[in-house]
Parts: structure tokens; sequence; C-alpha cells
């Protein structure tokens, strides 16, 4: 009888051993889309994506409230044009508001190795409370594929795997209103540094620019990274640590109200790579913690992004930081019949057990993928205009003020630029020119 070797059939099944990662996996996107009928800049680009997590640890945060420095550490989806070519095989794992884990098949290859990554953009991607880093993977890919380097953060304290509503459901809040715009400039900072990134890579990078995306509290936070200072009033920083004594309601405004990543109001500096913003549904406005004057010296081109229906961050006070933000270009579109989920991908299954988990994905009046294939037009054509100084990509953001194409001489009006004849209806545009 012959004798079969132990350590060969050890050797076989190991190499055998299915990868379990992508088992149960699923696409949130329809694939019965016709390419015609979407915007143009929502294209995927030419280049493979690659993608990594990360962990990366801020061994030099200052706690604002106690004083006391510690590490602080922050997990990182990174999305980054690569030269391999094969079929994607990148799964995001995360989990729904009440705990429920999920994973979704996406369209970039973990761990692929990235083209040469001199004078590149970057784009820091911030999500809303509570959210994770994965919420809007579909930026990432797309802006990759077009060749910018995108971070994604898991901003902790603030992410549904942190925060469990049964139990506390504005833990974590503290945290999210002071680290938003720490966290950014932290991301910035620390691809910046080419030991890091050497590690990272293989390779070192050398960033020419930067832009910032942020959804909810991440564009809150993005407000304020680009110079929109904070001004809380005693009344809301009394509400916000719960508590009527004078002299922490005193002590909480020094800590609330900063500039550019925690700096003071009175002598702060916007770090100048930053070059474009993009805020989907700010939250802040309606609670007054933006100064006019602050706003209208913002110099970073910016595009503002809400439902006309926005019952969490507040439609009109999200138009009125688009007013006055006079001092750059700024922009304002406008979803006709949306609430505040106009950023998210679409529902995993997992969240359609609960109306408390669907609601952080579900648009009423609007196709979620819909929704997602605009925001991959306008940001890339923004981030294109701004970052790249492409005057083609600019003109995607000179618009009329309604994309419905009324009746003109018995004929439909022209469609936006961009849109198909007929399939761009739903949205407003507002422009201010500031100087580009």
């Amino acid at each position: 009888m012959m004798k079969t070797n132990f350590l060969s059939i050890v050797i076989l099944l190991l190499v055998n051993i299915p990868d379990l990662s992508s088992q149960n996996a699923q696409s949130v996107y329809s694939a019965n889309e016709h390419p015609d009928m979407l915007p143009e800049m929502s294209a995927r680009g030419e280049m493979p994506v690659g993608v990594k997590t990360l962990t990366i640890i801020d061994e030099d945060y200052m706690d604002p409230f106690d004083g006391v420095q510690k590490p602080r550490s922050l997990k990182v989806e990174v999305w980054y044009p690569s030269i391999e070519q094969k079929d994607a095989d990148a799964v995001y794992d995360n989990q729904t508001r009440n705990g429920i884990p999920f994973k979704i098949q996406g369209d970039a290859i973990r761990d692929a190795a990235s083209i040469p990554l001199n004078d590149i953009s970057v784009v820091v991607v911030s999500h809303g409370y509570t959210g994770y880093r994965t919420i809007m993977y579909y930026l990432g890919e797309h802006l990759a594929s077009h060749g910018y380097l995108v971070v994604s953060i898991d901003h902790t304290d603030s992410t549904n795997e942190d925060i469990d509503p049964k139990k506390n459901a504005f833990g974590g809040f503290r945290s999210t209103l002071i680290n938003r715009s720490r966290d950014q400039q932290f991301v910035l900072d620390q691809f910046s540094n080419q030991a890091f990134t050497s590690d990272v890579f293989g390779k070192n990078i050398t960033i020419k620019n930067a832009g910032i995306i942020g959804y909810s509290m991440g564009g809150y936070g993005a407000i304020n990274t680009i110079g929109g200072c904070y001004n809380f009033s005693d009344q809301f920083a009394s509400r916000m640590i719960r508590s009527q004594d004078e002299e922490k309601i005193k002590a909480a405004q020094l800590v609330f109200n900063t500039c550019a990543a925690g700096q003071s109001p009175t002598n702060f500096t916007v770090d100048p790579r930053w070059q474009a913003m993009v805020a989907f549904a700010p939250w802040g406005g309606e609670s007054g913690v933006f100064p006019e004057a602050t706003i209208n010296n913002i110099k970073v081109p910016s595009l503002y992004i809400s439902g006309d229906q926005d019952d969490v961050s507040g439609y009109e006070s999200i138009k009125k930081l688009f007013e006055q933000t006079t001092s750059a270009d700024s922009y304002l579109l406008t979803y006709n019949n949306a609430r505040h989920n106009i950023a998210p991908h679409p529902a995993p299954k997992e969240a359609w057990e609960s109306e408390y988990d669907f609601g952080h994905y579900y648009e009423a009046a609007w196709s979620t993928q819909q929704l997602n294939r605009i925001n991959q037009h306008f940001t890339l054509a923004m981030m294109n205009c701004y970052l790249r100084d492409d005057d083609s990509a600019c003109e995607y953001l000179e618009l009329s003020p309604s994309s419905d194409q009324p009746r003109e001489g018995g004929k439909l009006s022209q469609a936006w630029k961009g849109f198909d004849n007929r399939y761009g209806t739903g949205m407003k545009w507002g422009v201010n020119k500031g100087g580009r």
C-alpha cells in the first residue's frame, strides 16, 4: 500500500483552502444602468484601483478637554491608482447602526501595487455621525480610477462600531465635535510623511495638493478645516456638555471654538494644500456654530450638496452657508425632495431588517444608486477643476439654475452639461464666483 507524506497533505490542504473573505459579499449596485443615461463624469477612469486598510496613530494628540497627551488611533481605507490588471477582490466589512455585520463586494484590488505616486493629489473623505470609512467607497474607487490618492477615515468614537444606540444614542458626540477637523488634517499630514508612505507603498509619495470631502458631521469638520471657525454660543455649548455651570461652559467654549483643526480663532493658518472642498449635507449651520464673517473669508473653492428636505442639518442653513461663501468660488447642488441620506452607498441587505438601519441609507424620492452616480460626476468635476486646473472640468460647474429643462419654443431647453437629454431632472444649482 502506497504511503502518503503527511506534510504533503498539509501543504495541499493549505494551498486549496478557499478564500472565505468574499463569501456572502454582496453587490449593492444594480448592473441595469445604461451608460448613455448616466452623468458623463461618473464614468470609471482608465486606471485599475488598489485599496489598503491601515491603522494610523497620532502619537502627539493632545486631548483638548483634559490637556493630556495620548495616542489617537484611526483606521483608514486607502484607494489609489494601481499597476495591476486583475479581477477586483476587495471586500468591505462593516456593520449597521444596530451592529449587524455585512460584507460588500468592491471594485478594487486588495493590497495591489501602486503606480508611482509623484506629485499626486490627495482627497480625504470624512463620514458622518455615526458612519464608517467605506460608507462612500464608491467615491474612493471612482476618484482613484481617475488618478487620485483617496484616504477615508474611521473617526474613532464616532463609528457604527463604536456607538451602541440602545445604550447611549449620543455616545462619542463630544469627540465628534472636537476631532473631525483634527483627524482630517492629521491624515493629510501623515500621508505627507515619506517615511510612512514608503513603508506603506514601497515608494515615496509627493503630494501636490489636496481636497476634502465630508458628509454631515464630516462636512462640519471640513468647513472648519478650510477656515470656517466654530463659534459655540453659551446656550449651545451648555447643551453639548449638558451643564449649566458657567465656568464649565466657558471652559468648553475654549475647547470648541477653534479654526483649521484646533487652532486659535485669533491666530490660525489654513494648510495651503487644501484646494477644494465638497460638503454633503454639512451639519452646524442650523445650530449657528459658523459665524458669517468666517464663512465669508473661506478661500478654498467649495461645493455644498444638500436635499431641500434635509431635516437633520437643515436645508436653509446649508443654503445660507453657500450664500456666505463669497471669497472663493462656491457652488450649491440641491436634490429636490431629498432629505439627509444623499451620500451613503445603497443599503446592504442586512439593513433592511429594521427601519433604524435602513433609514441610514434610504431616500424616499430618489434612487440611491442615481444619487451616487451624480455625486461621482460633480465630485470629480470639482476635484479636476481645482486640484488639476482642468478648464474642461470647470465647464461642468457652469450650469443654469434648474436641471428640469423647461420647454422653450415648443422644445425642451438644453440639458445640463454632462447630462443626457431628459435624464437630469430634479436638481437646482447655485454659483458664487469668488475670483478663481
